[in-house]
C-alpha cells in the first residue's frame, strides 16, 4: 500500500477528498484544503483525530491464539498500547492469550477495549477488557469480530484465528498478519508492530466514504 499524506489544522484533517468528518467517517469533498495546513501521515492523523474526542469509536479487531508464545505475546502487548495510543478501539474475543495481551496495552495506553465472549457471562473476559459482552456463540461469535471491525490484526495463527482471518477477507476487510500469521492470499503481513499499526491508520482512514 502505498503511503499516503495527510492536512492536519489543528484537530482537522484533510486529504485530497476533502475534510474528514470524524464522526461520520466520511471526506466532505466540499471542504477545500486550508494553506495553513502541516502534512503528517495516516499514524499522526489519526492520533490527532483521537486527541480531538470529536471521532466515532471504530473498532480495530485483534486476532490470536490463547496459547500463544512469548515473541507473539509481547508483539500483540505492544500492538495494543500503540492502538490505545491512537485513541482507537480494540475489539478482540476476550479470552486469554493475544486477547489478553492486546487488550492489557491498549487499556493501559487509555485506549477502549471491547470483548466477544463466547460465554453466557461477561464475567468470563479477561481483565483488560472494559467492554464485556456475553454472545453465548461459542466460536460464532468470530464472525461477528470480523463483520464488526474495519480492520483485522491477526498475531499468529490457530484454527478459531484462521477462521476470523477467512471470514474477514470474505467481508472484504483488511487483514494485517504478524508473528506467525496465516499465509494466505490476502493478508499484508507486516515486519513489525510499527509496520502493522502504519498499515492500520492506512486502511482506517482510506475507509472513510467519500460524500
Amino acid at each position: 500500500m502505498a503511503t499516503r499524506l495527510y492536512g492536519v489544522d489543528g484537530a482537522r484533517i484533510f486529504s485530497a477528498s476533502g475534510e474528514l468528518d470524524p464522526w461520520g467517517w466520511c471526506w466532505n469533498s466540499g471542504v477545500a484544503m486550508p494553506e495553513s495546513v502541516r502534512e503528517v501521515d495516516a499514524k499522526t492523523a489519526l492520533k490527532c483525530i483521537g486527541e480531538s474526542g470529536r471521532a466515532r469509536r471504530i473498532p480495530v479487531g485483534v486476532i490470536g491464539p490463547r496459547e500463544a508464545t512469548t515473541a507473539q505475546l509481547e508483539a500483540a502487548e505492544a500492538l495494543g498500547t500503540a492502538l490505545g495510543e491512537l485513541g482507537l478501539t480494540v475489539m478482540c474475543g476476550g479470552k486469554t492469550g493475544v486477547m489478553e495481551a492486546v487488550s492489557r496495552g491498549c487499556l493501559k495506553a487509555g485506549g477502549l477495549t471491547i470483548g466477544l465472549v463466547p460465554d453466557h457471562s461477561w464475567r468470563d473476559a479477561n481483565d483488560y477488557i472494559a467492554l464485556p459482552i456475553a454472545t453465548g456463540l461459542s466460536e460464532a461469535r468470530n464472525m461477528i469480530i470480523a463483520k464488526s471491525c474495519q480492520v483485522l490484526v491477526a498475531v499468529g495463527n490457530s484454527y478459531g484465528t484462521l477462521s476470523e482471518v477467512a471470514y474477514g477477507l470474505h467481508f472484504s476487510k483488511p487483514v494485517i498478519g504478524l508473528e506467525g500469521a496465516a499465509n494466505v492470499d490476502g493478508v499484508q503481513h507486516a515486519a513489525s508492530v510499527d509496520e502493522a499499526v502504519e498499515l492500520v491508520a492506512e486502511h482506517m482512514l482510506q475507509s472513510a466514504k467519500l460524500s
